[in-house]
């Protein structure tokens, strides 16, 4: 049997077009460099939308998360905007968005994730959705703990040095 064969299909056909039809469901981070303008930010997400709809995909939706710190600096930088996008499209379409990314100066870091197949990208979004909620909360309800720690430290404190006081 020969190589090319053994699946039932000819690798080179494959290659060659066969798969230009599959759609699988893609997330993106993208961390811009904190002086871009508006302006600039849009021209880049409008460009990979249109490079995303040149290969049959589609943006499902596109999140701004705003200017956050980094956890370790890239180059001389302590900041930098976040963005979330999650999106259907054709695996040749990451290589050309990556592509034109790498080019950009004003991105500085991104990271595509090849999202479950099996599951819709709705589901995908709402679980998304539904995680940041959830650290959210812990994160409230540990600065609330945190408070009253403080609160109670100070308490303590205070009835210390009206005992020495006395």
């Amino acid at each position: 049997m020969l190589p090319d064969r053994r699946w039932g299909f000819n690798r080179k056909e494959y290659n060659m077009g066969l798969q230009t039809d599959l759609k699988r469901p893609y997330e993106v981070v993208v961390l811009v460099h904190p002086d871009t303008t508006l302006e600039e930010q849009k021209a880049l997400f409008k460009k990979n939308k249109e490079t995303i709809a040149s290969f049959n995909g589609s943006v499902y939706s596109l999140e701004t998360w705003g200017k956050r710190t980094l956890a370790t600096p890239i180059g001389k930088l302590r900041k930098a905007i976040y963005f979330y996008s999650i999106f259907e499209a054709n695996p040749q379409a990451i290589t050309e968005i990556e592509r034109t990314m790498r080019i950009n100066d004003k991105v500085l870091r991104f990271m595509h994730t090849k999202l479950d197949e099996r599951i819709s990208v709705a589901k995908h979004a709402e679980a998304f959705k539904k995680g940041l909620a959830d650290s959210a909360a812990r994160e409230k309800e540990r600065e609330a703990k945190a408070q009253l720690r403080r609160q109670a430290a100070a308490q303590a404190r205070a009835e210390k040095y009206d005992k020495d006081d006395m």
